[in-house]
């Protein structure tokens, strides 16, 4: 039997501590009992994106996608595969350490996507770096924690307050799409997003590319 190998660990800010483990030729990012990510499940981190550039209008000039939260680069490398050589990605991750498993033992499944000419990526908060945003980007892609209540850290919850949501809404263009990606649904969560005046799309997404596995949830929230 093939046993887990511990890679790294890596304090979140002001929260948890996330365990980096190799069993075979997979990868997993766990938190205590929670596994938080997989390179055996990444369906629905890829349709976080795939899924948002379909349901954009005609490009009036420059796309711009914000993605909150590189993880195992899942979100990323399909924005990459669907956007214009023109585009420009900024990812925001918090936890440094992710960024150094990226460029190091998941090297391989990184397949160069930090390296790509359109992306900038930058160590911070998220919900700090939309704030100080007006009518930026075409679209918003958060997956930093296990949906609309805080499991990883505390202070997620305020992205998912109405504030917050004021504030993303108020980052993006008009017609962007604000995307969270949850492993469960949230029907209190839809409800904010309509009273925060954005028109709300619940989607079920497979956890796997092939389809099958558990099922996630995204909200596309259009401005």
């Amino acid at each position: 039997m093939i046993r887990r190998e511990l890679l790294g660990t890596a304090r979140v800010p002001g929260g948890e501590t996330l365990e980096l483990y190799r069993h075979d030729r997979d990868f997993m990012i766990v938190m205590g009992n929670n596994e938080l990510m997989s390179t055996r499940k990444q369906g629905s981190e890829e349709a976080l994106a795939t899924m948002s550039f379909e349901r954009l209008g005609p490009a009036g000039g420059q796309r711009h996608f914000l993605i909150g939260g590189y993880g195992m680069g899942f979100t990323l490398r399909a924005a990459l595969r669907v956007l214009p050589a023109d585009a420009l990605v900024t990812v925001v991750e918090l936890v440094p350490e992710v960024i150094e498993w990226a460029r190091g033992p998941m090297a391989d499944v990184m397949a160069g996507c930090l390296d790509d000419p359109r992306v900038t990526l930058i160590e911070a908060d998220v919900g700090q770096f939309i704030s100080g945003a007006e009518g930026e980007y075409d679209a918003i892609l958060l997956d930093v924690d296990n949906g609309p209540d805080g499991l990883v850290r505390a202070e997620n919850d305020g992205l998912y307050s109405k504030h917050g949501l004021r504030e993303a809404r108020r980052a993006l263009v008009d017609g962007g799409i604000l995307a969270i990606w949850s492993a469960a649904p949230d029907p209190a969560f839809t409800r904010r997003l309509e009273r925060a005046r954005f028109s709300v799309e619940e989607r079920r997404v497979a956890a796997r590319s092939n389809g099958k596995g558990a099922k996630h949830v995204i909200w596309f929230a259009q401005r």
